[in-house]
């Protein structure tokens, strides 16, 4: 059984409770935009044309956050969480799709 998990919204933090244990979770909505005229509608870093899936394929294939700001300097740290946190919250309210190999 899924234990409740209480949210509370702090600057660009989110609280959740989740069984005592208090987590922070990037806010990412401040970091992350979806817009018809920007890259096709993809979800991409905020004032960026760098789609959120290309961060995290970068994360996937083992850069490290200083490899990725080497490749994108005028990302932050904050901007990878934010896509990570993104990435999160997308499959948690998701229903899972088996892939085909």
């Amino acid at each position: 059984m899924t234990e409740p998990r209480g949210i509370l919204t702090v600057d660009e933090k989110a609280y959740l409770t989740r069984g005592g244990v208090k987590m922070v979770r990037m806010r990412w909505q401040d970091r992350i935009v979806i817009d018809s005229d920007l890259h096709h509608g993809d979800p991409c870093i905020k004032g960026t044309r760098i789609p959120v899936r290309v961060l995290l394929d970068s994360l996937e294939d083992g850069l490290t956050l200083s490899e990725i700001q080497e490749a994108y300097p005028q990302l932050t740290e904050a901007d990878v969480r934010a896509a990570r946190s993104y990435a999160a919250e997308v499959l948690s309210q998701e229903v899972p799709v088996p892939l085909t190999s």
